[in-house]
């Protein structure tokens, strides 16, 4: 592809995500693409901002394979070169086509725990997601296109429009929901399957606009790691190493999800969440804010930023709000309240914030345009 909107997208990402000053490693890691004219584009950028840029570009058919015939010995090799390497940049730009999302279905479960314990943890956990300044994001491709049920021509208009959203304006609206979110202990959701009780008394809240991904608009926090009570049910698919997971439910007893189970691999689903004993509580909270993003389209990157949904996460905190939870895990799983979806409310201390999937307060109107 050959489009001139590549060029802004690498401008966003370089100037607004990245921040990239002369002088700076910028470590641009490619997966699948279709073609290198948005790589090409970031690396002329970086080199015109005077920083130094380093190209990674690789293919998950050969992922596969390496997963396949994984050893602790070779995983852990390839994690320590992996992890070396994030630790001399001082950002990332992760980029993924999708040639075929489901290219590591078929990777047993425990070959793809030895990468996750021994590659991904140490190099993006540990190193890109708290010391490097990162964003990641997917490149349109027509099975991209065919996942969201739109012609190709019509999702590259989409991709591109939400993809270079106006940020600054984006994160003016969201700074009431920070205030909100702040000064809220705590919080009590419903929706269909869905009877859920926490609390976020002095956890930091977040909100993103463009910085760590693309399409962003998100505003997220962590519940008290032990705090967690009730039950959800997740009316979103997400795919997690090339598994696509339909029906998700939880029940948690004092933060701990103690039953799991999904319509399709609940076997696969309870193996992940016994990764270690992090993965079975909860790291993250969030509301999806982007109301250009309406309907899942199997991406989390773009799935959970919907607006009128959030994402609930079973795994690892990060350090920006951070409840002590650590775990190799970090997955994001979604649930949509608009009526369309089954509708829902949202209460903070009480009060109803959110009911089918809109903002009630007269500060947080801004966050139901375009809805």
């Amino acid at each position: 592809m050959n489009d001139p909107r590549i060029t802004r997208l690498a401008e966003v990402l370089i100037d607004h995500s990245c921040r990239l000053q002369s002088g700076e490693k910028v470590l641009i890691e490619a997966f699948d693409l279709p073609d290198a004219v948005l790589v090409c584009r970031l690396v002329e950028l970086a080199t015109k901002r005077g920083a130094i840029p380093v190209v990674s570009w690789k293919n998950n058919s050969v992922l596969r394979s390496m997963y396949q015939n994984a050893t602790p010995e070779n995983m852990q090799f390839l994690g320590d070169l992996e992890a070396h390497r994030m630790g001399q940049v001082d950002a990332y730009i992760g980029v993924r086509g999708t040639a075929n999302s489901n290219e590591f279905s078929d990777v047993p479960a425990d070959k793809m725990d030895l990468y996750q314990r021994h590659w991904w943890k140490p190099t993006h956990i540990e190193v890109r997601v708290p010391k490097t300044r990162w964003v990641v994001l997917r490149y349109p491709t027509a099975s991209m296109a065919q996942a969201a049920n739109m012609s190709t021509a019509a999702f590259e208009d989409f991709y591109f429009d939400v993809c270079t959203a106006d940020y600054a304006a984006m994160a003016k609206t969201m700074e009431p929901l920070k205030d909100r979110m702040l000064a809220t202990d705590r919080i009590k959701i419903i929706s269909p399957g869905t009877d859920l009780e926490f609390s976020i008394k002095d956890i930091p809240v977040v909100p993103c606009a463009g910085d760590c991904n693309i399409p962003d608009g998100e505003v997220f926090t962590a519940p008290v790691r032990d705090s967690v009570n009730g039950t959800i049910t997740f009316n979103t698919q997400s795919r997690y190493q090339g598994t696509v997971f339909d029906g998700i439910h939880f029940e948690f007893k004092d933060g701990k999800i103690i039953h799991a189970t999904c319509n399709n691999e609940p076997e696969k689903l309870n193996a992940i969440l016994d990764s270690d004993e992090g993965a079975r509580y909860i790291g993250e909270w969030s509301f999806g804010c982007n109301n250009q993003v309406k309907h899942p389209m199997l991406d989390t990157l773009f799935d959970e930023k919907i607006g009128g949904s959030f994402h609930f996460t079973p795994g690892n905190a990060y350090d920006e709000a951070d409840n002590g939870n650590r775990s190799q895990v970090h997955w994001d799983l979604v649930l949509i309240q608009t009526p369309e979806y089954g509708g829902g409310e949202i209460y903070f201390d009480g009060e109803l914030i959110r009911k089918d999937g809109r903002f009630l307060p007269d500060e947080l109107q801004g966050l139901n345009e375009g809805l």
